[in-house]
């Protein structure tokens, strides 16, 4: 009888390198698939989702964070899915999730997970999720700042079969559509969805045909002991200790007077991060709370965009990587406190309050502070395509922080995006929503000054084409403590300003707030530029005054801030007025 020898797991870096970029590959053919069949432009134009691929032990092995503050909650969502039909998971089977309370970070961003089968097991899951145009509730594209309870704002759909071996439930499809204001934007998308983990499917299996499952698992786990390697590493290098910071929301769009303070405690032991939230305020009347996994992908994502950032996110990553939350907090809501807008407002303020820890101790791996979101959401009646409509605002897009040798990033999406937020081509924008773009350009002196400047913030104004458009401006950065901070002696940048141009009367449009707009009133927006890096006096004078020469700084501020000295009229430099100025400070 001939011994039964057990399979060979051992395989080569080669394969394992070769396997670990298809992986990759594969999550980003499911993100192409969605932005060439969506519907909404909210997936089409800005990318505003994420996808990913987890094997059969529910870990995370690859992802493309198109819009980066969602590759963290990814895992939640799968666990929350997988748990929910333990042992009632079939071939064909799809599953949706929305609600916050069951794994997902906010009710707009629709998960879709579809297992994988190959030779009759789940092998892996092919996942994506994606903001959507509209999820019921009263807000306008799924922002409602006026929502005091989860139920204010959405319809909630816990872990639910959306197809059951391969059959549309179409009673729980047609349930989604009753309960939103765009049905067809919402179909569609959700359609977009479902073939996106599809097309992942079906190159998941190619890859397991070509390669069988030992040879593949057994690359997985090297890639994840890999990636822990490198992350332990990265750590390591950093100073032992604890290091606290804290960040404010401008506020939560119920108590407009009252801001709110997220606190961390970064812990660094060894080869070990915690991200300790105790000392964050009690969780908030309005829809600025986060949830468990928003914190925790939010806190990673500004780990990985400073000391981090060419390491694979994945599994063995996260393995040193821990968080701290008390529930009951800002940060860790319980139900049924109103989320939404945790990817922006509370996002934002944890990213930025672990960059001040992280700048107590590894300065020169850290940007200054990017600028926040603040942009409206509209929904109405378009009569230029005769139907309805829903968008998000994203060509006003603030400016990057600068950091060590680097000027930041103009015209860049919000941290919560690590800039990857795209904005869409104004034309087409005027195509499909009922606006005419009337100015779209830098906005002068937006920029916190440095010998690194800030990026440059934009100024966006536009026209309204319609009657009965409503919008939700939502985001932050409106007041002075919640500006762009500078770093190493970096200056600060400006605070946004908005308004309303209606009826012959200017109106200042605050954050978190609902508006009303009809055809002929005009919307303004001066987006704020990001933080300076180091003492704006030893800024090179050649790029002060290339920064006059374009526009983008005055001669003014070139004096006031940089202490270069330019003629207004001829723009050449003084250089002996400079170098006093200069000397005097």
């Amino acid at each position: 009888m001939m011994d039964v020898k057990a399979p060979d797991t051992s395989i080569d870096p080669i394969k394992v390198s070769v396997i670990g970029n298809r992986l990759d590959a594969i999550s980003k053919e499911i993100g192409q698939t969605m932005l060439r069949t969506s519907r909404s432009p909210i997936f089409s134009e800005a990318r505003d989702f994420v996808t990913g691929v987890f094997d059969h032990k529910l870990r995370l092995v690859a992802q493309t964070a198109y819009i980066p503050v969602l590759m963290g909650a990814l895992p939640y969502a799968v666990s929350s899915i997988a748990n929910a039909f333990e042992g009632d998971i079939e071939e064909g089977d799809i599953f949706i999730l929305n609600d916050p309370y069951h794994g997902n970070n906010h009710p707009p961003d629709i998960t879709i997970a579809k297992p994988v089968f190959f030779q009759n097991k789940i092998r892996f899951w092919s996942v994506c999720k994606g903001h959507h145009a509209d999820v019921g509730g009263g807000g306008v594209a799924g922002y409602n700042p006026g929502a005091r309870s989860i139920w204010e704002e959405c319809i909630r759909i816990p872990p639910a079969k959306l197809y059951a071996a391969g059959k549309l439930n179409k009673a729980l499809l047609d349930t989604i559509l009753l309960n939103v204001h765009l049905p067809f934007l919402v179909e569609g998308d959700l359609h977009c969805e479902v073939g996106a983990c599809t097309r992942g499917e079906r190159s998941l299996i190619l890859l397991l045909e070509k390669y069988g499952t030992v040879m593949v698992d057994a690359a997985i786990d090297q890639i994840f002991d890999a990636s822990e390697r490198q992350m332990r590493a990265v750590i390591a290098a950093v100073p032992d200790g604890e290091f606290e910071a804290e960040r404010l929301i401008d506020h939560d769009g119920i108590n407009k007077d009252k801001m709110i303070k997220v606190k961390v405690t970064l812990r660094v032991e060894g080869e070990h991060i915690t991200f300790d939230f105790n000392g964050s305020d009690p969780q908030a009347e309005g829809y600025v709370n986060s949830t468990i996994p928003n914190t925790a992908s939010s806190a990673f994502l500004a780990l990985f965009m400073s000391i981090g950032s060419e390491l694979r996110f994945n599994e063995g990553a996260l393995r040193v990587l821990h968080v701290i939350a008390p529930p009951g907090t800002v940060v860790n809501a319980l139900e049924p406190a109103p989320v939404t807008g945790c990817t922006i407002a509370s996002a934002q303020a944890i990213i930025e309050s672990v960059w001040l820890a992280l700048a107590q101790c590894v300065p020169e791996k850290v940007d200054a502070c990017w600028a926040r979101w603040c942009a409206p959401a509209s929904m109405g009646f378009n009569p230029r395509t005769g139907r309805p409509f829903g968008d998000i605002h994203f060509m006003c897009k603030g400016g990057g922080g600068a950091s060590k040798g680097l000027d930041g990033w103009d015209h860049l999406g919000t941290v919560v995006c690590a800039g990857g937020l795209r904005a869409p081509d104004p034309e087409l924008h005027e195509l499909v929503n009922p606006y005419t773009v009337l100015q779209y350009e830098f906005w002068p002196d937006s920029a916190g000054a440095g010998e690194w400047r800030g990026g440059m913030g934009t100024i966006y104004r536009w026209r309204v084409e319609a009657d009965g458009i409503a919008l939700a401006n939502f985001g932050g950065g409106d007041r002075p403590e919640t500006v762009p901070f500078g770093l190493e002696g970096g200056g600060a940048a400006p605070p946004h300003q908005l308004y309303l141009q209606k009826s012959g009367q200017t109106i200042e449009v605050d954050t978190e707030s609902f508006y009303d707009y009809d055809s002929g009133d005009i919307f303004e927006i001066y987006e704020s530029g990001g933080g300076g890096y180091g003492d704006a006096r030893r800024r090179v004078i050649d790029k002060v005054r290339e920064d006059v020469l374009n526009g983008v700084v005055s001669v003014g501020k070139a004096r006031e801030d940089y202490a270069v000295v330019i003629d207004a009229g001829t723009l050449e430099v003084d250089e002996a007025a400079t170098l006093a100025l200069r000397g005097a400070g």
